[in-house]
């Protein structure tokens, strides 16, 4: 429980720096009156805290788990193996989903380390406006640390978020608590008769102040994400018995702040601090910053992983910085993004007020999609009655809705910077998906069967060397080019020939029993089908030297691995992509990391053999 403080629970943890203060701030903003503090705290407690966390994703969503893991993909990846009652294949509408998901919690992940270290290091102006120029300047020092420390792994500080997190909560309890007992009369907000009515008094007129109140729950989606490193148990437990109750204090506190001072709004979160507590607080919360960070960057280091291995994304560079937890990756390449991404944003926006005008669009929408993926599979697979299910999901979809419209309208406004960054990721990821599609297709067209192949070397025995080698294909159907292209201008054929191939399930992880699949095809070729999860490492030799069932084993200086590398070459007929996403997915297969890096092949065991596809 201690250890999911620190990672599930950073970004929303620090969403109390900003939250209410932008339902006040600003020309925008509701004007600061007993009615509008009490209603907007009531709001932040019912609606997000209680509906949307507690009983959406603690108690519904996260019995959504495949095999443990969470996530967006995760719940793409359920609701694709469902059966539908429908003539219709929903599966690449789910899978095109899942795609944008993706996009848009990338995009959030630039956004919440520049928003949530500069409304930290902001606080500071609360003591003295002489830190005001260094504000900016201090906050990108900060996070190109942070980011430069990737490297190393989160197994290094990742015994000091824990207690770092469980600091910050008690803390936020304290000072909430002893604003709330000099203000007593904010203690209405706990009716949600103050809720319902707020929104009834100011409907439409007042309806952007949702897309603030929403910033009090950004953090969900991590809460979810990352239920596969901790499990349902401990997440849940810290939620109520710590985050809940420190969350709902600090809420009420800053609420009571606003009806003994109504003209102070900026920096709402560091005046509920005495005076002589202000810089330890401020320190507090830079370190609680830096941990929210770190939870998003080592999500979008995960999701980066799930995308690669479920085929959404390119082969990248992949780094284990744990031997003993396989969720702990660094990424170099999403790392190098990432820290590009959040210093531009905060040269640009500058302050934390500006760039929450950006902030909220895409977990807004993430949490629709959840939604309606969460409908699909309780009717589906758990099977509830429709008189239940109504109810609760219109119930969801209305409130999910209202925060997604309410974020839209932010677009003009800095929005459009999720917008952008979320659509060009969903471009290249398409891009990618469509254009391994027509390769595959183009291969088959020109590949023999393994049938034919099987039957011609039966019949015309080739000169065989001794020795194992091992020929990687995509199509465990056809024979691989580098194969053929072997035995045609080598005019040889190993002792022990294996047709390998690798498939990557949509299951987190696997059993070591379904990991393996052999067959002898006679003549000393054998095929093997290697299965991983899209959560694992797919080691090649590791799980090579475990098969014990073929007669021989795979000594690794007697093994040698053929691999086929095709040159792309872009035609200019249309083969299901237009010229300029073919040419998009001929730059993305050029930088891809190589099979011999992917999976883990010693170098000096392999063999290229080259061949030209046209696209």
């Amino acid at each position: 429980m201690l250890a999911a403080l620190g990672v599930v629970f950073g970004d929303i943890g620090t969403s109390p720096l900003y939250a209410l203060r932008e339902c006040f701030a600003g020309a925008g903003g509701l004007p600061v009156t007993a009615d509008n503090a009490i209603g907007t705290v009531s709001l932040i407690l019912w609606v997000t805290l209680i509906s949307i966390v507690s009983v959406k994703y603690v108690a519904f969503v996260m019995r959504a788990d495949n095999r443990g893991e969470g996530g967006i993909l995760a719940l793409v990846t359920l609701v694709s193996q469902l059966k539908y009652r429908s003539k219709t294949n929903l599966v690449p509408y789910i899978l095109l989903l899942g795609i944008v998901g993706a996009a848009l919690l990338f995009s959030d992940g630039i956004i919440t380390p520049a928003i949530s270290v500069l409304s930290a290091v902001e606080g500071l102006n609360v003591a003295t406006p002489m830190f005001g120029p260094y504000v900016v300047p201090l906050s990108l020092v900060i996070l190109v640390a942070l980011f430069m420390f990737q490297a190393r792994g989160t197994a290094r500080v990742g015994a000091l978020f824990g207690p770092v997190i469980l600091v910050w909560f008690s803390t936020m309890g304290v000072v909430g608590l002893a604003s709330v007992v000099q203000h007593p009369g904010i203690l209405a907000a706990l009716n949600p008769y103050y809720a319902v009515t707020f929104l009834i008094h100011n409907g439409w007129r007042d309806f952007a102040v949702l897309g603030s109140i929403f910033l009090a729950v950004t953090g969900v989606e991590m809460l979810y994400a990352d239920m596969g490193h901790f499990g349902k148990k401990p997440i849940r437990k810290a939620w109520f018995m710590v985050v809940l109750p420190g969350l709902v204090l600090n809420y009420l506190g800053q609420g009571a702040y606003l009806l003994g001072a109504p003209t102070s709004v900026e920096n709402l979160f560091f005046r509920l601090a005495p005076e002589w507590f202000l810089y330890p607080l401020v320190i507090l919360a830079t370190l609680a910053t830096i941990v929210a960070s770190q939870a998003v960057i080592s999500g979008a280091f995960s999701l980066a992983r799930q995308s690669v291995q479920l085929g959404l994304w390119p082969r990248i560079q992949i780094r284990h910085t744990s031997d003993s937890t396989i969720g702990q990756v660094y990424v170099p390449f999403v790392n190098m993004c990432l820290l590009i991404g959040v210093v531009v944003l905060i040269l640009v926006f500058k302050k934390s007020t500006n760039l929450a005008s950006a902030y909220g669009i895409a977990v807004s929408a993430d949490m629709l999609f959840t939604t309606g993926l969460m409908v699909a599979l309780a009717r589906y697979k758990w099977e509830s009655k429709l008189w239940m299910l109504l109810p609760v999901a219109g119930f969801f979809i209305c409130i999910d809705g209202a925060f997604f419209a309410a974020n839209v309208i932010k677009i003009t406004s800095g929005g459009w910077v999720v917008i952008a960054i979320a659509a060009a990721l969903f471009i290249l990821m398409k891009a990618w998906v469509d254009g391994r599609e027509v390769l595959r297709k183009s291969i088959a067209a020109d590949s023999l069967p393994l049938d034919v192949f099987l039957a011609d070397v039966k019949d015309h025995l080739p000169l065989r060397v001794p020795g194992v080698a091992v020929f990687l294909s995509g199509n465990p159907s056809i024979v691989p080019r580098a194969l053929l292209h072997n035995l045609k201008h080598n005019k040889v054929l190993h002792e022990r020939t294996v047709i390998l191939s690798v498939r990557n399930e949509e299951s987190s992880h696997l059993l070591e029993q379904e990991r393996v699949e052999t067959g002898d095809l006679g003549n000393g070729i054998h095929r093997v089908l290697l299965r991983f999860g899209y959560s694992e490492t797919p080691d090649i030799p590791r799980q090579l030297r475990r098969i014990d069932n073929l007669g021989f084993r795979f000594d690794p200086m007697q093994t040698t691995y053929f691999l086929g590398r095709e040159a792309l070459i872009v035609s200019n007929r249309s083969r299901g992509m237009m010229q300029w996403r073919k040419r998009l997915f001929w730059f993305l297969s050029h930088n891809a990391q190589s099979a011999t890096n992917f999976f883990h092949l010693p170098v000096n065991r392999v063999v290229e053999l080259g061949a030209q596809v046209e696209l």
